[in-house]
């Protein structure tokens, strides 16, 4: 154990142990060894991992306290990967993580074994067990995979490219199907340049640990920064029913935690895959028991609000690194894989709410059911009824699905339908749909406040339209009558096929320097960019997310300064503030270190809609476009072309706006992308200079 001594107050003794356990496990999760080469999981050495002499004598307090808590481990709230507890002496030896003489004063001091740990590494962590104790499974399959395999082993392999390909886009998204086609050779092989394999398309060993490798290296930093951004304006699916599901229960609850399961079986054999049926039978009750076993909860085959939290959040986690928004290209009769068991998903979620629409099987299998259903979903909506799942069907499945989940509908009332007049002491289902479509907004327009979807209109709902009335011209009286519900509905319908607005996460300066022994969210914001700037600067020290300004973290803003040519007093004042904004901002805002030229992103509308705070290529696109559009008109007014969306780009958007005869909101949705990329595309002004312009924030 180290210095770990018996004489330790038992609080340091279990909060060593614990970072001990978490840190064998975070190097097994992450296959930290295999990825670099080696055919081992763990050392045998201190240096690196754990030491273990089979039979020497132990203390007893050592043994009951293992004994008890040796399946337990750290790990970030919200995740389930082992965090990667870093300790040392903290005498002899300095490190970034946990000091281990230091635990034993901030146990004398009153500290648990959590609370110890939290001041090493952050508020964010937490101490959980797991039952899923097992031999470590290896996860190569033991033989390559190449172009015409299929299977699990290939969705694997396609889920983590995809989450990859989030800081690698030129590596391109690829169908989470099993079926490695062309296009997966093709984006293995740019994985393999990239990274210096043999480039060959073909997923060997090395591939394959490589691919693991940094898929758990993107997975840590996105972790870190929550994707570096912010998506705001759509409610999940993902709202416990109420009271727990168990077998012999039917319905719509039963059908979601059945399509969850379903698709988290493709990547644990573990877990068997139920049919999604709204049938709450044996199978379904054996694979929640699986789930639950899986994450250390108590596997009695019934969905609390515990395990629905669960499984939700798996769900998601699956979902963001398979990519769940429209898929690029139509849907259609043929088709088979995952894309065409959400849309069947999303289909049986439409029937349970409209009595003409029939319920299909989720199979994976678009067939003649399928189309049939497709058809007579478009037709009940108003859609073009051939059949084929476009853009527009998929966000309407998409906006359906939504708004039954979270209860805003009745049964065959078609969203966006008026419901009669609403005003402050209205409720009901029909108050919380329009307080979805209001929430939604907020994240369009900022002079809409926020407001909770409860069905009840009181005053803050009333501000909320009054808001809405302004932006929009409408008579602000706070009532919603036809004309106003009819506007909130359209701007909605624009504003959601646009995708949600992304802003990174950036803070003002304090006021105040920040230094050693200071504490609280500044700190944490401090430490949160420092990590996230030393993963693509080795310079730059980082000693993880913390609350508390101590001498390590010190250590880290003197190695920021010393990288960055400030004065290294290791204080965080308003000079060394901005410049860590700003060097975040910069790496936020480009393509990642290492992903090759730099090439203009694509002219396809990204996604998501872009507004003051935004940043990344997309922005760098839309200021290239708009200065194209200058030197058209020989304005003169240029942007920097740095990816980061201030003040300026703001104007100009808000200038295009008005100027082209758009709804003037500063907002780039996809209509704005769309016109300005147009015009850009007729920009041809030799004549005119090139400008340089400033946009900083």
């Amino acid at each position: 154990m180290g210095l770990v001594r018996p004489a330790w107050p038992e609080q340091a003794l279990r909060a060593n142990i614990h970072a001990q356990i978490s840190l064998a496990l975070n190097r097994i999760y992450t296959e930290w060894y295999p990825s670099k080469g080696y055919s081992f999981n763990i050392t045998n050495s201190t240096s690196y991992d754990q030491y273990y002499v089979h039979g020497r004598t132990i203390f007893a307090v050592m043994e009951r306290i293992t004994d008890e808590i040796f399946n337990t481990y750290v790990r970030r709230t919200g995740t389930i990967e082992p965090y990667y507890t870093e300790y040392c002496d903290g005498k002899t030896v300095s490190c970034p993580g946990m000091k281990q003489w230091g635990t034993v004063d901030r146990a004398n001091a009153g500290m648990n074994a959590l609370q110890i740990l939290r001041y090493y590494y952050g508020s964010n962590i937490e101490i959980v067990r797991t039952q899923n104790i097992r031999g470590i499974p290896k996860s190569y399959p033991g033989s390559p995979l190449r172009q015409g395999d299929r299977g699990t082993d290939v969705s694997t392999l396609q889920r983590q490219l995809n989450r990859i390909t989030q800081d690698y886009p030129f590596l391109g998204r690829l169908s989470v199907d099993g079926i490695f086609g062309p296009a997966m050779t093709e984006t293995v092989k740019k994985f393999q340049r990239q990274f210096s394999l043999t480039a060959d398309g073909v997923v060997g060993r090395a591939t394959w640990y490589k691919i693991s490798y940094i898929y758990v290296s993107v997975k840590d930093l996105a972790e870190l920064t929550s994707e570096g951004e912010t998506a705001g304006g759509a409610l999940s699916g993902g709202s416990y029913p109420g009271s727990p599901l168990r077998e012999g229960d039917t319905g719509t609850g039963v059908e979601q935690v059945q399509f969850w399961l379903a698709t988290l079986a493709q990547f644990s054999s573990s877990i068997p895959s139920p049919t999604v049926d709204g049938i709450f039978g044996p199978a379904t009750t054996a694979a929640v028991r699986a789930f639950q076993r899986s994450q250390g909860l108590t596997a009695d085959g019934v969905v609390g609000q515990n395990t629905w939290t669960a499984l939700y959040r798996e769900y998601q986690s699956a979902q963001s690194d398979m990519g769940s928004g429209y898929p690029g290209s139509p849907v259609r009769r043929g088709d088979t894989g995952d894309t065409v068991k959400l849309v069947q998903f999303y289909l049986r979620f439409a029937a349970s709410n409209y009595s003409a629409l029939p319920t299909v099987a989720v199979d994976g299998v678009f067939g003649s059911g399928t189309e049939a259903a497709v058809r007579r979903f478009q037709s009940t909506f108003g859609l073009t009824a051939d059949g084929v799942v476009g853009r527009a069907t998929w966000n309407k499945l998409n906006e359906v699905y939504i708004d039954i989940a979270n209860n805003l509908l009745a049964p065959d009332q078609r969203p966006g339908t008026f419901p009669g007049t609403l005003r402050e002491g209205s409720s009901g289902r029909a108050v919380r749909e329009l307080q979805y479509y209001l929430y939604v907004l907020s994240f369009y327009f900022p002079a809409i406040p926020r407001i909770a979807i409860d069905g009840q209109y009181g005053a803050a709902t009333t501000a909320a339209v009054r808001a809405y009335q302004r932006q929009f011209g409408l008579t602000a009286d706070g009532v919603v009558g036809p004309a106003t519900w009819a506007s909130i509905y359209s701007q909605f319908g624009t504003a959601r096929a646009s995708g949600p607005v992304v802003v990174t996460d950036r803070r003002s300066y304090p006021g105040a320097p920040l230094r050693e022994g200071d504490t609280g969210s500044a700190v944490q914001y401090v430490s949160y960019l420092l990590e996230y700037i030393a993963y693509f600067y080795p310079e730059v020290q980082t000693e993880g997310i913390s609350t508390v300004f101590d001498p390590a973290m010190t250590t880290a803003v003197r190695s920021f300064q010393r990288r960055f040519s400030l004065a290294e007093d290791g204080v965080v004042g308003p000079i060394t503030w901005d410049a860590l904004l700003q060097v975040y901002l910069s790496i936020a805002a480009s393509q990642r270190p290492g992903d090759g030229q730099q090439a203009r992103p694509q002219a396809d509308w990204p996604g998501y809609g872009m507004a003051e705070g935004s940043t990344g290529p997309a922005v760098q696109q839309l200021q290239q476009w708009m200065n194209d559009i200058a030197r058209l008109y020989c304005d003169g007014r240029f942007l920097a072309e740095d990816g980061i969306f201030g003040p300026a780009t703001k104007a100009a958007v808000l200038a295009f706006q008005k100027g082209f005869g758009i709804e003037e909101t500063g907002v780039v949705d996809e209509a704005t992308w769309n016109t300005i990329r147009d015009y850009a595309a007729q920009a041809d002004c030799p004549d005119c200079p090139d400008g340089s312009g400033d946009d900083h924030l």
